[in-house]
């Protein structure tokens, strides 16, 4: 980038003296817009120099998006005009876009500006706090809560948990700061119980919530954690205690939970049988966004359009309408085609490379790796990462997980 954006200033000065010595009003408009170009890609080298592989993907992305909504022409539909474009919902297809490149500016922002170990503390201690307070305030809600409204007007009595309308979606900020403050407790050993303290609410919160997503994502992350911490220890050790951390969580999961969590797992088979959910259930959904991607399979329906192209496909009342793919992985299929879930394994083979190019032992970045494991177990039967608080944590974690290592944390 930086020889590229060298040549573009010689080329920019060679060309300046042709017509004229740059005298006319619309080469002097050229000569300015071209220097902000150039500016531009000089902001873009400045932001990008360590992210780049991380970031590239998202950005492929964002292009596929935005060409999934230009125009292959128009046809006339009872007298009305109507333009064809791959997305069935343009309008959100350049949303996403639009979205998606303001994700990839706020990552580039955090791999140039959290510079330094202070500021990835700060950058965690902030990811916990956040999730602390917000699980407090779901307990308290879940306690106290008794009509419409509770500081926020559209929060519903038994709906949803915290400040989000959909539990699952609060499950998933648990889990990330659940896997962040695992590895900041073990590094910090001798304020351990100082970050239990705040790790025992978020616990509490994620189980209370009733989100069976969340309850398998939060016994992933304490599998692959223990697989991770004992490495070097012999084998029949590291079985003894991955049966003893999975038993005790879930036999601390039931007892915090209790009948009601116990009856949300029992419901789980009637929900995967579609003939007793109306055509809503999970199995229903898959079923038919598979019919989707068959029927698109190079460039899908559009990023932001599957809730429109998933209406031909889907076989039921009409009553409710899927409004997401409740997999994260399958949506991207359907929706972005091959192509975009190319780019999907694209950069998730990137930052399993740059985890482990970068990994140095230190167990916030252990933290920040089974945050991400959570996340990758959940995304199989819901779509959290829709939410923007999510996948801004989602990013930090991956931006902690896959930036060169200085040295400085506490290590094994």
């Amino acid at each position: 980038m930086s020889k590229l954006i060298f040549v573009l200033l010689l080329v920019l000065l060679v060309t300046a003296a042709i017509p004229y010595g740059t005298v006319e009003a619309w080469w002097k408009a050229a000569f300015v817009c071209a220097v902000f170009v150039i500016c531009i890609l000089a902001i873009i080298d400045s932001l990008v120099v360590e992210g780049a592989p991380v970031l590239l993907p998202m950005l492929a992305l964002s292009v596929l998006a935005f060409v999934q909504t230009l125009s292959l022409g128009s046809q006339q539909v009872a007298g009305i005009t109507v333009w064809n474009t791959i997305s069935a919902d343009p309008s959100q297809t350049r949303f996403f876009a639009l979205q998606m490149l303001a994700l990839t500016a706020w990552l580039a922002l955090l791999y140039r500006y959290a510079s330094s170990e202070h500021r990835i503390r700060v950058l965690v201690y902030t990811i916990i706090a956040i999730a602390v307070v917000s699980a407090v305030f779901g307990i308290l809600r879940q306690a106290t809560q008794h009509e419409t409204g509770f500081l926020l007007p559209l929060l519903r009595q038994n709906t949803g948990y915290g400040q989000f309308v959909n539990k699952n979606h609060f499950a998933y900020l648990m889990e990330m700061a659940l896997g962040l403050g695992i590895g900041i407790a073990i590094a910090k050993r001798e304020r351990l119980l100082i970050y239990v303290a705040l790790l025992l609410p978020i616990w509490i919160a994620l189980v209370l919530s009733n989100s069976r997503g969340g309850i398998l994502a939060m016994l992933v992350q304490i599998v692959a954690g223990a697989l991770l911490l004992s490495s070097r220890s012999l084998p029949a050790l590291r079985a003894v205690l991955l049966i003893v951390l999975v038993a005790g969580v879930l036999l601390g999961t039931f007892w915090v939970g209790g009948d009601r969590l116990a009856s949300n797992f029992e419901n789980a088979t009637r929900e995967l049988n579609p003939s007793e959910a109306a055509g809503v259930s999970r199995n229903e959904i898959w079923r038919a966004t598979l019919k989707m991607f068959a029927a698109h399979p190079i460039a899908g329906v559009g990023l932001g359009g599957y809730w429109i192209g998933i209406t031909a496909y889907h076989d039921a009342s009409g009553l409710m309408t899927p409004q997401e793919a409740h997999n994260d992985y399958l949506e991207l299929l359907s929706s972005a085609g091959v192509i975009g879930f190319a780019i999907g394994v694209w950069f998730a083979v990137v930052v399993i490379r740059e985890v482990r190019r970068n990994f140095d032992g230190s167990y916030l970045r252990l933290g920040a790796i089974l945050g991400i494991t959570g996340v990758a177990a959940h995304s199989l039967v819901d779509f959290g990462l829709h939410i923007l608080i999510n996948a801004i944590v989602f990013l930090s974690l991956i931006m902690i997980a896959t930036r060169k290592s200085s040295n400085a944390y506490a290590k094994s």
